[in-house]
């Protein structure tokens, strides 16, 4: 069957309005997302339906659009804004003779170029078969050769049933080498807990400027860029604050609606510093007018890894596209709930200093997250 695309191809966009609002603001995210996998669009197919159709996702009217865009571009692929179901995948594909592939996939792939570290590249792998495992449309005999010839083919055995059995040995073993890791991983943190450091992890949507407010904080150099998914692998530093000694602060992966869940569960024990954190800094870019949507996002995600009852501060970030003004927010009790700055330009970066300085002092009183 069809790979998935290679950067530079080029693609139809699909997506359907079935009525979940937002439209222009999933397309523009959508084409944030093709443009990070390295794909280029020339065209994009939209419509409306009440429902999915159950064989071909977009019914025969639209696949026929679709398939006839295909041709006046000469595209390579097909991209689907939707997930996609292994049966309808395989249709679409023999239908319009070309590589279909779906939201999910499509993260997934993004995924698959950024990570840089060993356990990053282990836990994106793994979220890859994972995710395939249910649809094997492509054959899987590569892993065979990665093995050295582990798991050959015996008298009789169906290619499917070897297919299986490569994948299912290749997924046990990426999960000992993660849990081996993470063990590793949790005596850090005992360490950590015992020198009794403020742990401080930023959490956020894809793209609202963690990694520019963790460089801002902390000097570090880490990866920053306008696009999704700069940072995959969680990046910690001791940062000192005036008046409150030293704290940790992690750089975490950024969350996206409709995260695909293979993905979640593969990064599970990295997203688990993030639950285990002291307090979450939670940064919003103030200037999308998405806002509320990535809101809420983020929070299924943090409620998926168990990490919605940390105590939680909001940030919110490039002030400096907006109208206003740096700031410090509190609640009617006169917690802290929320800071205005620009980790871009640097304003109200001393204020979010001195919040930290404050919880660091008081974290034990600090409010719940909201749900």
């Amino acid at each position: 069957m069809f790979e998935r695309p290679a950067s530079g191809e080029n693609a139809v966009l699909v997506q359907l309005d079935f009525g979940e609002g937002d439209f222009a603001e999933r397309l523009s995210e959508f084409n944030l997302l093709v443009g990070s996998a390295g794909a280029k669009s020339l065209a994009v197919v939209s419509g409306k339906r009440q429902r999915p159709d159950p064989a071909l996702f977009a019914g025969k009217g639209k696949v026929t659009e679709i398939g006839d865009a295909v041709r006046l571009h000469e595209a390579d692929v097909v991209l689907f804004n939707h997930e996609l179901s292994p049966g309808q995948q395989r249709n679409l594909e023999k239908t319009l003779a070309c590589r279909v592939v779906d939201r999910s996939s499509l993260i997934l792939d993004i995924f698959a170029l950024r990570a840089k570290s060993h356990e990053g590249k282990l836990q994106v792998e793994l979220a890859q078969l994972q995710h395939l495992a249910t649809r094997l449309v492509r054959g899987w005999t590569h892993l065979e050769r990665q093995k050295g010839g582990i798991g050959l083919r015996g008298p009789g055995e169906k290619q499917l049933e070897t297919d299986r059995r490569l994948l299912g040995k290749r997924v046990a073993l990426l999960k000992d080498r993660l849990k081996q890791l993470e063990r590793q991983r949790a005596v850090r943190r005992r360490a950590r807990t015992r020198s009794e450091v403020l742990a401080v992890s930023l959490v956020g949507y894809t793209n609202a400027g963690k990694s520019t407010l963790f460089n801002a904080l902390t000097r570090a150099g880490a990866y920053a860029a306008d696009q999704l998914f700069a940072t995959l692998d969680t990046t910690s530093r001791r940062v000192f604050v005036e008046g409150a000694g030293s704290i940790v602060l992690s750089d975490t992966v950024g969350f996206i609606r409709d995260l695909p869940h293979a993905l979640v569960a593969a990064f599970q024990a990295t997203l688990e510093e993030t639950a285990q954190a002291d307090l979450l800094l939670h940064v919003v870019d103030s200037a999308s007018p998405d806002r509320d949507q990535q809101i809420h996002a983020v929070g299924a995600v943090l409620n998926e890894i168990g990490a919605l009852g940390v105590a939680q501060i909001t940030v919110w970030n490039k002030i400096d596209l907006t109208a206003a003004s740096a700031a410090i927010e509190r609640d009617d009790c006169g917690n802290i709930s929320a800071v205005r700055l620009s980790a871009h330009s640097g304003a109200g970066m001393a204020l979010l200093r001195d919040v930290l300085a404050e919880v660091a002092g008081l974290h034990h009183d600090l409010p719940a997250a909201a749900a």
